[in-house]
C-alpha cells in the first residue's frame, strides 16, 4: 500500500496562506441569501410569564426562519425581486407572475409579519404607554383605551383560523382590522381596501404563537399580550417615525 504524501513546510505554509487570503475576499452574495433573519431584540423569557421562552424561541428560531429560508429560495433566481426591500416586494404582488406570487406572498409575508410582531413587543414590567398623540387618536376612534382593547380582542378572537390583527392608521385615521394567513396590511392588490394601512400594532394569532401555554384559550394569549405591547415603538409607527 502506497504511502499517503506527506507535506514538507513550504507546502504547508503556501496552503495556510491560501486559505487565509480566501477569508478575507468578500463572499459573494446572490439572490438566494437576499433576506435575513434577525435576531431578537431581547432575550427568549423576556416576556415572561405572559408569554413563554420555549415558545419564542420555537416561534422565531424555528417558523420564522423557515418563512426567511423559504423566501429565498422562492427568490433564487430572481435577483431583482430579491433586490426590492420587504415591504415594496409586498406592495409589487400584482405585478409578480402568478406561479411564484403565492411563495412569495405566503413567505414574504410571514417575514415581514414576524418582523415587524417582535418589534411590537417589550419586556414584561417595560411596556410603557401610548405617546399623548396616540392616546388621543385612541380616544378619537373607539371611545376609550378600554373600547379600543375590547374591539381589537375581539377581531383577534373571532380571525377564524390562522391570521393576524392589526391597528392600522388609514387615511389619518386608526381602525382594526385582521386578516388571513399572512397576508398584512401592506399588500395593495392583494387584500381588501379597507384592509390598507400603516400598520400601527400586529397580533400574531397563529396557534404556533401561543399553544405552548395557552392551548385553545386565544382570548386569555391575547389579554396576556396587552402586558407587552411596546407602546414606544406603537407611538412612532403612528407619527411616522
Amino acid at each position: 500500500m502506497k504511502p499517503e504524501p506527506i507535506l514538507d513546510r513550504r507546502s504547508f505554509v503556501k496552503i495556510g496562506m491560501l486559505a487565509a487570503t480566501a477569508a478575507l475576499l468578500p463572499s459573494v452574495s446572490s439572490a438566494a441569501d437576499a433576506f435575513k433573519l434577525d435576531p431578537l431584540p431581547y432575550a427568549f423569557d423576556a416576556l415572561v410569564p405572559h408569554i413563554d421562552a420555549k415558545t419564542m424561541e420555537i416561534h422565531h428560531d424555528k417558523h420564522h426562519a423557515a418563512y426567511v429560508k423559504n423566501l429565498n429560495a422562492a427568490l433564487a433566481q430572481e435577483e431583482k425581486l430579491a433586490a426590492m426591500p420587504i415591504g415594496k416586494l409586498l406592495a409589487s404582488l400584482p405585478e409578480i407572475p402568478e406561479e411564484q406570487r403565492m411563495a412569495i406572498r405566503n413567505n414574504g409575508g410571514g417575514h415581514w409579519n414576524h418582523d415587524f410582531f417582535w418589534k411590537t413587543l417589550a419586556p414584561a414590567g417595560k411596556s410603557g404607554k401610548p405617546s399623548a398623540e396616540l392616546a388621543k387618536a385612541i380616544d378619537s376612534a373607539f371611545g376609550s383605551m378600554d373600547g379600543f382593547k375590547k374591539a381589537f380582542g375581539e377581531a383577534a378572537a373571532k380571525r377564524f383560523g390562522s391570521g393576524w390583527a392589526w391597528l392600522i392608521l388609514q387615511d389619518g385615521k386608526l381602525k382594526i382590522t385582521s386578516t388571513p394567513n399572512q397576508d398584512n396590511p401592506v399588500m395593495k392588490g392583494i387584500v381588501a381596501d379597507g384592509e390598507l394601512g400603516t400598520p400601527v400594532l400586529g397580533l400574531d394569532v397563529w396557534e404556533h404563537a401561543y399553544y405552548l401555554n395557552y392551548q385553545n384559550r386565544r382570548p386569555e394569549y391575547v389579554a396576556a399580550w396587552w402586558n407587552v405591547v411596546n407602546w414606544e415603538s406603537a407611538s412612532e409607527r403612528f407619527a411616522g417615525k
